[in-house]
């Protein structure tokens, strides 16, 4: 049984048919319905202690939903994480009375906690060099450009996926879900679906491109399961799934003497920001990380003052006058 069938084991119907609605019907990704799934679970333990449940969702006030925040807060959970449980218990609620299981969403009024205004977290430019390294013998026992075994075989593996992280802009879902027949010889770009299902064609540095070569050749090494076209494989032949690659690159960071910790997530940060501190138009990282909005890709980035002036010194017309 995956992780989402467990915890949807432990949701009422009402609870299920909205998950399976969002999966089968809106087409959200596996990733999307485990955060969902999670967020409406911790909701349904919070009302259990008061005798509450949403198999009677016809009993839940605005009073039940306003407490929950309170009762996250108490227990050090995120402001962010806490906005995203009740964005969640928003899209329940609207199932349901869409569905006429209740008549009044009891969310409508209850809003999400000021956000913290933070930066996410991102490597400098040395750092992103330093994890991108062909790491010391530790890592590599100093492998050279051919592997012969299946240790070689996952050295090429997690080398072509920190490259196409962090060379790509990629979100962790997008590089997993790459098949083989998705890398085409001598092309310059991939294409990889998004959010809502939209795809876009993303380029290739030289680099990654040579290091998913190295790794596509090497892939027999690590014997995938019959019919098994992952691009990134894990050890027992399976599709690598998000939690092997977060244990991956924080085995890299730490090997490159990283000191903070560094999530698939960070290297998108990264990507971005290094882009536009090296004058790269706002539009084109925008179109390049597949943000529908512009303000999103705003607030992936780490510019300064001092590095937005140099941006528009180096690039308006009448900067140069």
């Amino acid at each position: 049984m995956n992780r989402i069938n467990r915890i949807t084991a432990q949701l009422p119907n009402e609870a299920k048919s909205f998950l399976a609605w969002m999966e089968f019907q809106k087409g959200a990704s596996e990733a999307t319905v485990e955060a969902y799934a999670q967020d409406i679970l911790d909701f349904e333990e919070y009302l259990q202690e008061y005798g509450g449940t949403l198999a009677r969702p016809k009993e839940i006030g605005s009073p039940d939903v306003q407490g929950f925040p309170a009762h996250l807060y108490r227990r050090n959970i995120a402001k962010s994480s806490i906005a995203r449980k009740l964005s969640a218990l928003r899209s329940l609620f609207r199932y349901l009375q869409r569905t006429h299981k209740v008549e009044v969403n009891p969310c409508e009024r209850v809003r999400n906690p000021k956000q913290d205004q933070r930066h996410p977290a991102m490597l400098n430019v040395d750092q992103a060099f330093d994890l991108l390294a062909d790491p010391a013998s530790a890592l590599a026992g100093g492998l050279g450009p051919s592997a012969d075994t299946a240790d070689d075989a996952a050295f090429m593996r997690d080398k072509a996926l920190l490259e196409l992280l962090y060379g790509s802009g990629l979100r962790i879902s997008e590089a997993l879900g790459l098949d083989i027949d998705d890398i085409r010889s001598g092309s310059r770009h991939v294409v990889v679906m998004g959010k809502g299902s939209k795809e876009r064609q993303v380029p290739l540095s030289d680099t990654c491109m040579g290091a998913l070569s190295r790794w596509l050749e090497a892939r027999s090494l690590i014997p995938p399961q019959p019919g098994e076209r992952a691009l990134f494989i894990g050890r027992r032949g399976k599709r690598l799934d998000r939690r092997q690659a977060a244990r991956i690159l924080d085995e890299y960071a730490k090997s490159a003497g990283i000191p903070q910790h560094v999530s698939p997530h960070d290297l998108r940060h990264s990507f971005a920001t290094h882009l536009l501190e090296g004058g790269a138009d706002l539009r084109a990282v925008q179109e390049l990380l597949g943000h529908s909005r512009i303000s999103t890709t705003q607030r992936y980035t780490h510019l300064d003052t001092n590095a937005l002036t140099k941006i528009y010194d180096a690039a308006h017309p009448l900067a140069k006058e």
